[in-house]
């Protein structure tokens, strides 16, 4: 296996654990839901209160956003930082552009 093959895989495994996460935590929230208790977040940024705007990328849509003054986009960066700029919240895809200050994110689907 060469360096370019191990790269792939790599980035294969980390969308493999992030849909596994992803499943993880809509399952939690279901759990929550039926024994009537509802589970706080556990990460310090509101995605709602970021502006996205809705663009196409070469896999689809998906919205991307550069609110830099906000400082719920400064959280959601800082733990994108800690997750290796890519995370899944909530059903959606999150991760950081090579720019280092711009955010995409797409509906993970079920």
């Amino acid at each position: 296996m060469d360096i370019e093959d191990f790269e792939i895989f790599l980035e294969d495994f980390c969308d493999f654990l992030d849909g596994l996460e992803a499943s993880v935590t809509k399952m939690k929230q279901q759990i929550a839901k039926l024994v009537g208790v509802e589970e706080k977040p556990k990460f310090p940024w509101n995605p709602d209160k970021i502006k996205w705007e809705k663009t196409q990328g070469p896999k689809g849509e998906f919205e991307r956003s550069g609110d830099i003054n906000n400082p719920e986009f400064k959280a959601l960066l800082k733990d994108l930082a800690h997750h290796n700029g890519k995370l899944t919240r909530n059903g959606w895809f999150y991760w950081t552009f090579k720019n280092g200050s711009t955010v995409g994110r797409k509906k993970r689907e079920a």
